[in-house]
């Protein structure tokens, strides 16, 4: 290693000394970011005898709004209309349009193949 390499590592780690030190003693010249530390929390803790609080709670109100909103948003992602308008009356003539998969549909052959090919194996397994 050269000289120059070493000293300029040396000061880079004092550089890093010296501001450890002065955090310490608190001469910070940055705010402190993040969560701040248990002792400054348990200043601002409530005083003794006022009641802690406990869970927020949520009214009913509250709840069925937002539950109709996620209702929406689930309506609109699979691309229906809005709950409200097809619970009031289901329209005839239409069927419930089934969920098209990705795969195409098994032929005939294939079935009967796959059907004959399971009825071997769990011969073989009761065979064992």
């Amino acid at each position: 290693m050269d000289i120059t390499q070493i000293l300029d590592e040396l000061r880079h780690q004092r550089s890093r000394l010296d501001s450890a030190i002065s955090a310490l003693e608190g001469g910070q010249t940055a705010p402190r970011r993040g969560r701040p530390p248990k002792a400054a929390q348990a200043a601002s803790a409530p005083v003794a005898g006022t009641p802690k609080r406990g869970p927020r709670k949520m009214s009913a109100a509250a709840r069925a709004k937002i539950a109709a909103a996620q209702r929406l948003r689930w309506a609109k992602q699979k691309g229906e209309a809005s709950p409200q308008k097809e619970s009031a009356a289901p329209k005839k003539g239409k069927s419930a349009a089934k969920k098209a998969s990705g795969r195409k549909p098994m032929s005939p052959a294939m079935k009967k193949k796959l059907s004959a090919m399971m009825k071997a194996r769990w011969a073989a397994r009761k065979k064992q």
